[in-house]
């Protein structure tokens, strides 16, 4: 047997692998997330770049501006769930190459993929697509010698009945809730974009906002000049609720006179007879 045949094939491509150490995790930083990433088991981190001279030599890492050659450095921090290290070739000490990117999220270390390797994926996923939706039409294809090519639907709808059953079981699979650190940062986003994005305000609502306040300031003006008017209607209103009110006290006591006049009716009975004893 070939010693390649007694276990799986290894991934050459380092976008397939991640590493994580949980004893760092709860402690991870910015101040330690470099040495984090320079573990001996850590596959993406190359043991002959210019931070592990440093490091034996026990010096800063800002000793590595003045270094040529491998290096890797802290280029975005979100604490504490998000750290980018990249790795670059340092030529002068304002100049350098980035080679690579590395992500770590939640103390797992990623590598960013590259342009070439979007763009392959990409495509390999869109001729995949149209590789399958050219062979599921042509299974549909019918030829008939006097009536030539047709299209036959009606054996397939078992397929795609199926196909539906599943897509809704799909669906109506229960989706992992968020938490509520990734709540406050998709709300912190959204924030951030508004404030650098405000909303337009469309033209009909700012004619509608001066026609309102124009209309508000002739209605103001008008209760003023007519406010003696107003005093004197609510007076003829006053005298001509009178009769209505006492008309009405006099027709709440005549049913209150006339309930009375129907209990004492219902209720008194004649007193009982006196018999004589013998």
């Amino acid at each position: 047997m070939m010693p390649g045949r007694l276990g799986p094939m290894p991934q050459d491509n380092p976008l397939w692998i991640s590493w994580h150490d949980s004893n760092w995790i709860p402690i991870l930083n910015p101040a330690n997330v470099m040495e984090y990433f320079s573990e001996k088991s850590n596959p993406f981190y190359d043991r002959t770049c210019n931070n592990e001279i440093v490091r034996m030599q026990r010096q800063t890492l800002d000793l590595l501006n003045n270094m040529t050659g491998v290096e890797y450095i802290l280029l975005h921090v979100q604490d504490p769930i998000l750290y980018v290290i990249r790795k670059q070739h340092r030529h002068t000490p304002t100049e350098a190459t980035p080679l690579a990117d590395y992500y770590i999220i939640a103390g797992t270390v990623y590598q960013a993929p590259d342009l070439a390797s979007v763009f392959n994926s990409r495509m390999l996923s869109t001729v995949h697509h149209l590789q399958s939706a050219f062979e599921e039409s042509s299974s549909f294809a019918r030829y008939h010698p006097s009536k030539g090519y047709s299209w036959d639907f009606s054996s397939n709808k078992a397929i795609a009945e199926n196909n539906k059953t599943d897509k809704g079981k799909e669906v109506a699979a229960k989706e992992e809730p968020s938490s509520l650190f990734q709540r406050q940062r998709v709300d912190m986003l959204l924030g951030d974009l508004l404030r650098k994005f405000p909303l337009p305000i469309p033209q009909a609502y700012q004619h509608g906002s001066g026609q309102q306040q124009n209309q508000n300031g002739s209605s103001a003006a008008n209760n003023n000049s007519g406010g003696e008017g107003g005093d004197h209607g609510s007076e003829v209103a006053s005298i001509k609720q009178e009769p209505g009110e006492h008309g009405s006290n006099d027709m709440g006591g005549s049913l209150l006179m006339q309930g009375v006049k129907e209990e004492a009716g219902s209720d008194m009975k004649p007193p009982p007879e006196k018999k004589m004893k013998m």
